[in-house]
């Protein structure tokens, strides 16, 4: 069989990881691959340091490499939804299989252009979108191909699980952690993206697509940051047990599939509560299997590149063996119609701190307010009032509700002359 010939847009960090994984471990790829693998052609607007390219044919001009006739699979990994999606069609168009780490790319655009692909006959492959070098993707896809999966919950933002580790550990807060997360370049200089959820939706939907063989649906995702969350909420979550962690959660249920991504309180004890600092996670719970967990690096040049190289070795086995796709991009061979449930209609556990006056009849007209929303409490801490002050802290812990009586029981408990602000309000999971 001929080698495998790539032609990698981007050099940036996954681009030079990329570059470095190929080269250094040329031989083992290869007998993976049963075939040679060959960098053809490089397009980077500039050099990395982080990698050598001396010995490469380098362009500045990234569509030279998806026209070049010797390319075989074009590795897309200069991000954004714009160039790369007409870099993407362009290639596709030429008949070339296509790689890709672009979450934002799949997670709008996807349904497009893996249509694209199968009209082409070609492959999109995109392992290194969700949670770096962990193979998340081909866990659901073939690993899981017997499970009908209930539900897969995720650590699925370095940044953000690094920020509320930080919180938790060091009683930090969050303006303080994120700005040593910029420092150690782990967030951009505009967050948003990470701290404000939008980066694990876009995995999120892709994993929920994989799990239920539903269209990706980014615009019906639930996404709440973490920018809100105060060291007192920490510390209180831990006392009752729990620890708060930022996650992408996507669950079957009778009236449809739950797609949200938002600081949730989950029991100390589960294994994901102690997934800490930049790593990544995702739970899995099929019919079958029960639930499983994959966890590692979610970002890095090099674990990364390892997924992207792992879809490489994929492609060029299947052009050995000279037949056609087998396996679908997002694992079903026909969609599965799934109503997205809307956020007021999911049901979870909440946890709550209000601060009220320190008087009597207090607590019980706030668990009056409650009771007549249909909702009981499992927990309570009542905090004594800080030096020079007549409002106390209460943190409540509810059983399972629906979304909507919680939210309009938090707006009566504001309403009370003896509230102060707002009332804080996180989701609560089991994980069970």
């Amino acid at each position: 069989m001929n080698p495998v010939r790539v032609g990698i847009c981007g050099l940036g960090t996954v681009g030079s990881g990329t570059v470095n994984v190929l080269t250094r471990n040329a031989q083992e790829i290869s007998a993976r691959a049963g075939t040679g693998i060959i960098i053809e052609q490089i397009g980077a607007r500039r050099d990395n340091p982080a990698c050598d390219t001396s010995g490469f044919n380098v362009t500045r001009d990234i569509f030279e490499v998806v026209r070049n006739p010797n390319v075989d699979v074009v590795v897309e990994l200069i991000g954004g939804t714009t160039v790369a999606k007409e870099l993407v069609e362009e290639a596709l168009a030429n008949g070339k299989h296509v790689v890709t780490a672009n979450k934002a790319l799949i997670a709008h655009y996807g349904n497009e252009l893996f249509a694209r692909a199968k009209e082409a006959g070609v492959t999109i492959a995109f392992e290194a979108a969700v949670a770096g070098g962990i193979p998340i993707i081909k866990a659901l896809r073939e690993g899981l191909a017997a499970n009908k999966i209930k539900w897969l919950a995720g650590i699925i933002n370095g940044t953000g699980n690094f920020i509320l580790t930080e919180m938790r550990d060091k009683g930090r807060d969050f303006d303080d952690v994120l700005k040593e997360a910029q420092a150690l370049g782990y967030a951009e200089a505009d967050p948003t993206f990470d701290v404000e959820g939008i980066d694990a939706a876009h995995k999120l939907v892709i994993l929920a697509s994989l799990a239920f063989g539903m269209p990706l649906q980014f615009d019906k995702v639930f996404t709440e940051g973490i920018s809100r969350i105060e060291p007192v909420d920490v510390a209180y979550a831990g006392e009752l047990g729990y620890r708060i962690k930022h996650l992408g959660i996507a669950r079957r249920t009778n009236g449809g599939v739950e797609l949200r991504v938002h600081p949730t309180l989950i029991p100390e004890k589960r294994l994901l509560a102690n997934v800490d600092g930049v790593m990544n996670a995702v739970v899995v719970k099929g019919d079958a299997v029960g639930p499983t967990l994959y966890y590692g690096p979610g970002a890095g040049a090099e674990p990364t590149a390892s997924a992207v190289v792992a879809d490489i070795v994929d492609i060029a086995r299947e052009l050995g063996t000279g037949q056609a796709v087998c396996v679908p991009p997002l694992g079903f061979n026909e969609a599965q119609e799934w109503p997205v449930l809307p956020m007021d209609e999911v049901e979870t556990a909440y946890y709550l701190r209000i601060s009220a006056l320190d008087q009597p009849g207090v607590l019980s007209k706030i668990a009056q307010i409650l009771s007549d929303a249909g909702i009981s409490i499992e927990a309570l801490i009542q905090k004594e009032a800080p030096e020079e002050q007549v409002h106390v802290p209460m943190i409540l812990l509810t059983n399972r509700t629906i979304e909507k009586k919680v939210m309009n029981a938090v707006t009566a408990i504001e309403s009370l002359g003896y509230v102060l602000g707002e009332v804080v309000h996180i989701r609560v999971e089991t994980l069970s």
